[in-house]
């Protein structure tokens, strides 16, 4: 860790104390996440990570969640894990045509948590999260209105922006249809400014050229121009850890 942030480190460590809570338990990495998160102010910082200190022991008590809690999501293969892209980041591939608006909204959110923390998971190293982030590819191909989840986008959005902070390096949408361009411009609303600028839609053969470079012909599967088989999640085993 760099010296110039060991102050503001300490001072967040003191400033969670006071709101009540402990940073025991985690390292150096996971609190600079809340500072850059917040431009490296300590208070904001601090009120972030105590906020999602309270939402992980309320979502998800046992530190992690079991795919037992997650049946009706995980049913559909819907999502997609292939391992590491050139810049060493793991890539999760959501194919929105197997996605319907849920009936169950708590099983999808703790279907988000899955997800997110399984494909961090993937990418670490000695047993200990730190700052992995992870490419996520939205495909749009074939979905029809039935498929369209606008509050689901948002949740996993907010979820990333809320209790998830840094972990995006990017978002690739691809074959988004016209019609639900409309949809995507009300769900970037609930999004923020810095979350936006790691979103991009893959709209020409020059931008998709860019996508394939970037992920790497290794990680991404065939039908996206690449040379891997698509993975559904619940096939790939990782090292189950907490946060």
């Amino acid at each position: 860790m760099e010296k110039s942030h060991e102050l503001e480190l300490t001072q967040m460590r003191k400033s969670v104390e006071k709101l009540g809570f402990s940073t025991e338990k985690y390292g150096d990495p996971t609190l600079m996440r809340f500072l850059i998160a917040r431009s490296m102010d300590t208070d904001k910082a601090s009120k972030m990570f105590v906020q999602w200190l309270k939402w992980r022991s309320s979502l998800v008590p046992n530190g992690f969640v079991v795919e037992s809690e997650v049946p009706d999501q995980l049913e559909a293969r819907k999502i997609f894990l292939q391992g590491l892209s050139k810049t060493g980041y793991p890539v999760m591939i959501v194919q929105a045509c197997k996605h319907y608006p849920p009936k169950d909204h708590l099983q999808f959110k703790k279907f988000v948590v899955y997800l997110l923390d399984k494909t961090i998971a993937s990418a670490v190293k000695g047993g200990e999260i730190g700052n992995e982030k992870l490419i996520g590819v939205l495909d749009f191909q074939n979905i029809t209105y039935r498929n369209v989840d606008a509050r689901g986008l948002i949740t996993g959005f907010q979820f990333l922006q809320a209790y998830f902070p840094e972990r995006l390096a990017k978002c690739y949408i691809v074959h988004m249809p016209r019609f639900f361009v409309s949809v995507w411009r009300m769900v970037s609303r609930f999004i923020e400014k810095s979350t936006l600028e790691k979103i991009v839609i893959v709209t020409n053969d020059d931008e998709k050229k860019i996508f394939i470079e970037e992920i790497g012909e290794e990680a991404l599967p065939v039908e996206y121009g690449g040379k891997a088989i698509l993975r559904a999640i619940q096939d790939v085993q990782v090292p189950t850890l907490e946060g």
